[in-house]
């Protein structure tokens, strides 16, 4: 890493399958992880930031390679996420969890490594249009059936077919359903991850598990 004073980190490729979890009851004045992010930025504790690192390192490489489709450059990524936190440390003010600091990054850096690449999804708008009559309710459905479909999709191990779909999703919808469906994120730390509004998340979701439905039907049947 040069010069930087950043504590060395290192990645493996290891796949992992883990989510974030959700601090203890009093939202993020209550998240340990907090606490830790705040002593990186007042007391440069490098001790602290290997504990965030070591915390998230795996889950953070996996929600990038799902962006990417590729193991070396989703380690890099994950790299650049934690050396970007650190570097902006004495800029760190909680105001969420900081799994929600982190995926805003890390979203970030997909996002624009997919534009780089001329991603063949379209970006839609955040906002997107609201959702009709009836498609309330549907969500609802695909919020108590999808997790279930996610496992028994992992079980049968369909990868490949699984991540050509998420290609297929415009790249907003991707980022709600990953950070949502995957790495356990609440709707409102998903806007806040995407600068949104939660009905514009839940909207996102909505579309991008309908595709999912549609295109792995023979799966979730």
């Amino acid at each position: 890493m040069g010069d930087d004073p950043s504590p060395t980190v290192s990645l493996h490729s290891k796949p992992v399958k883990t989510k974030v979890q959700a601090p203890a009851e009093g939202g993020w004045r209550s998240d340990p992880d907090v606490a830790l992010m705040q002593r990186v930025r007042d007391a440069n504790d490098s001790a602290a930031f290997r504990e965030l690192f070591g915390k998230y390192s795996d889950a953070v490489v996996n929600f990038a390679y799902r962006f990417v489709s590729n193991r070396n450059r989703a380690e890099e990524l994950a790299q650049d996420a934690f050396l970007q936190i650190y570097r902006a440390r004495s800029r760190y003010e909680p105001k969420a969890r900081f799994t929600t600091y982190l995926y805003r990054v890390v979203t970030n850096l997909c996002l624009n490594e997919l534009r780089r690449f001329d991603y063949q999804g379209r970006l839609e708008p955040l906002e997107g249009r609201p959702l009709e009559d009836g498609e309330e309710g549907i969500r609802e459905l695909a919020d108590q059936e999808i997790p279930d479909a996610e496992d028994r999709v992992a079980g049968v191990e369909t990868g490949t077919r699984i991540q050509k779909v998420l290609d297929k999703l415009p790249m907003n919808q991707k980022s709600a359903l990953l950070l949502s469906r995957v790495e356990g994120l609440s709707y409102q730390e998903v806007a806040e991850c995407l600068e949104t509004t939660e009905s514009a998340v839940k909207s996102l979701i909505f579309r991008a598990t309908q595709t999912l439905r549609e295109e792995l039907a023979d799966l979730l049947s």
